[in-house]
């Protein structure tokens, strides 16, 4: 089930991936039952498991298919703009859409994190994230790069730290007791340390 596309799966499918994103997202996936993904989804658990087989192949689809729509949502916004600095402010735009959902995420994310850790069949989930997220910041990177307007000397290296300084501030940012309210302050120290972290023009450290 792990190299299905997203795109390929069936309308039922989806809903149902919605479904254990959702429920995962508000339960964690150690209180998080089959049954109750079947019950958000208004489906059979039956019919879950003809799907996924597994509640780990379950977990998997909901995060690929997570990733898959935050790197969409992000190249969607970057697409109108110019220069690699308004770039890099549309991704932040992007990435931070709105307190509740944010959290809603990175809960859902740290839990599948701390799962693929102690899950040998998730030990997919690195190369997933690498691949959509690490690329993704790869792209924007090396084009800033090229058009000299980063100061990297290794792209790789450069998208690993622009990955933990982004999820390092969400990390934290969910952690404060005004989340909601700060949401906006943590987003714009995001942007500034992301373009200090690259390098750009007026930025450096």
């Amino acid at each position: 089930m792990h190299d299905i596309l997203t795109s390929d799966r069936s309308s039922r499918e989806m809903e149902i991936i919605r479904s254990a994103y959702r429920t995962m997202a508000t339960r964690g996936s150690h209180r998080m039952s089959l049954q109750d993904v079947a019950d958000e989804a208004g489906v059979s658990k039956a019919l879950l498991l003809y799907h996924f087989g597994t509640k780990d192949a379950l977990l998997f689809a909901a995060m690929k298919w997570a990733l898959e729509r935050t790197a969409e949502r992000i190249r969607n916004e970057m697409a109108s703009e110019g220069t690699s600095e308004e770039q890099i402010a549309a991704l932040v735009d992007a990435i931070f859409i709105e307190p509740q959902a944010n959290r809603e995420f990175y809960l859902f994310y740290l839990d599948l994190i701390e799962h693929a850790g102690r899950v040998p069949s998730f030990g997919g989930l690195s190369k997933m994230l690498d691949e959509i997220i690490n690329g993704l910041y790869r792209e924007v990177i090396a084009d800033g790069k090229a058009e000299g307007v980063f100061d990297v000397t290794d792209v790789d290296v450069a998208s690993r730290h622009m990955r933990a300084l982004i999820e390092g501030t969400f990390l934290q940012w969910i952690q404060t007791e005004d989340w909601r309210q700060n949401h906006g302050v943590w987003k714009e120290q995001c942007r500034e340390a992301l373009l200090r972290l690259l390098g750009a023009r007026g930025h450096q450290v």
